[in-house]
């Protein structure tokens, strides 16, 4: 169902009528259009906060595309931002421009103590509203968990808020903000991270944090399609998100198993078909499926490099009113089946060196929702899961987990009107979010140069107003 409201504040008298009563004016995002659309255009400016280990990484990475690029000067505190490299035009922030800045990018691992924090300001304060429409802001920090200094660490730890409150500030104008929390050493891992979060592919991600760990250096990929030849398994792929998942990931070069309920297996194989795809109809909470699945991955491709799992139901009931297969199917659906099939996948050395699984929580997960103690229950597992298998996997494997807020899918058309419009206003950019956004977000951690992320929790929500 289209956001008529979203379309009607963006016509000369809707923008009107909402300015004068005073209702949220969403602005139309601009999202991925085509595979070698570059990643960042227009003007950027990037800064440093003295001493930051990141900016010559950045730098290099801005300087190699059509954006023209600008590096902070003429303040103390962000001398460090001259090392953007030499195509990087110094621009004192003490006088005034009349440029906008599609993007806005500060290096911040410099920071010792909290009274580097000035740095931040410094850099933010002249240029915040320099930013111009469906903009970004990306904040790069250590990892506060790597800090052996309590003060350094609360330096770090203070860029989530203020990311956090930066989104809430510019998600008016479509514009989003977000920080990469990189452990020492990992600036060769950013790449794949930098390129997501400031491209329109990031277009309902904001006010969230990445944790960049170190890792072995990323292969080259071709950055059109990366996932070349690549297998991906997608869970619940007949509808939806799984159906966009299934797509994005077939756009990013590889060859999608999509699975689903037997009885979905008309819409399933008119997902697949075009993609070149193979279908697959299996229960997922059948005890047979985890050996099932795994059957058919070896006996189709010998192993598996991706594996999405995206499947997933809602049994609403308040709990006193909850009848137990209500609880038992919602559990075994968005938990329980997900360890199994990679326990399976594992057991039978089907997961590939470098391979990714990623997981989709929620945002109910997160905050809890009246009458979903059973979802929320299971989307809160699923984040559990994350974090503790992330410490185990090896050969190169990460897992990650996206929550979703508002989306526009079939399940959300179908709410009634007043908690559909609820929904979609409650975030900061004031709509729903595309099943594409997920996909996006999915595609970013199945990228070959994501082998740094692991353990991540990232919301696609346009910065919900509800949980974390």
């Amino acid at each position: 169902m289209s956001d008529r409201y979203l379309k009607f504040v963006n016509t000369p008298v809707g923008r009107t009528a909402a300015q004068s009563l005073g209702l949220p004016s969403p602005v139309n995002l601009k999202r991925w259009k085509r595979a070698d659309q570059p990643f960042i255009e227009g003007d950027v400016l990037v800064g440093a906060a003295n001493g930051s280990k990141a900016i010559a990484a950045v730098g290099s990475l801005l300087g190699a595309s059509p954006a023209k690029l600008f590096h902070a000067s003429a303040v103390d505190t962000l001398n460090d931002s001259s090392k953007s490299g030499n195509k990087a035009e110094p621009l004192p922030l003490n006088t005034d421009t009349d440029r906008k800045f599609s993007a806005l990018v500060f290096d911040a691992t410099g920071m010792k103590d909290t009274t580097d924090l000035r740095a931040v300001y410094d850099f933010f304060h002249p240029t915040i509203r320099k930013l111009a429409g469906n903009g970004r802001v990306l904040v790069i920090g250590q990892d506060p968990a790597t800090c052996r200094q309590p003060a350094k660490a609360a330096a770090h730890q203070a860029l989530e808020g203020f990311v956090r409150s930066v989104g809430k500030e510019v998600g008016k104008k479509g514009s989003t903000a977000n920080l990469l929390w990189m452990a020492p050493g990992a600036e060769k891992q950013l790449d794949s991270s930098v390129r997501f979060f400031l491209s329109a592919r990031s277009a309902y991600v904001s006010g969230q944090v990445a944790r960049i760990g170190k890792s072995t250096e990323a292969p080259a990929t071709n950055p059109v399609a990366p996932l070349t030849g690549k297998v991906a398994l997608v869970t619940g792929a007949s509808r939806g998100i799984g159906a966009s998942i299934a797509e994005t990931l077939t756009r990013d070069g590889a060859m999608v198993i999509g699975l689903d309920i037997p009885p979905a297996m008309e819409d399933l194989q008119n997902v697949m078909n075009p993609l070149k795809g193979k279908a697959l109809a299996c229960d997922i909470t059948d005890e047979k499926a985890p050996v099932q699945i795994a059957d058919f991955v070896k006996e189709h491709f010998g192993g598996i490099d991706l594996v999405i799992h995206n499947a997933g139901i809602t049994r609403d009931k308040t709990l006193g009113n909850m009848p137990e297969h209500f609880w038992d199917m919602t559990i075994a659906v968005n938990l329980t089946a997900e360890e199994l099939i990679d326990e399976e996948l594992m057991h039978q050395e089907l997961l590939r060196e470098n391979g990714r699984i990623v997981c989709i929580s929620s945002i109910s997960g997160i905050a809890g929702n009246f009458g979903q103690t059973n979802y929320s229950a299971a989307k809160c597992g699923v984040i559990g899961y994350v974090e503790a298998m992330a410490k185990q996997v090896k050969h190169g494997v990460t897992i990650n987990a996206i929550a979703p807020g508002f989306i526009e899918t079939q399940m959300t058309a179908a709410m009634p009107i007043t908690i559909r419009e609820a929904g979609r206003r409650m975030n900061s950019l004031s709509q729903g979010g595309l099943p594409i956004d997920v996909a996006e977000a999915i595609a970013w951690y199945c990228n070959p140069g994501s082998n740094g992320v692991n353990g991540n929790v990232v919301r696609v929500c346009g910065q919900s107003l509800i949980g974390k």
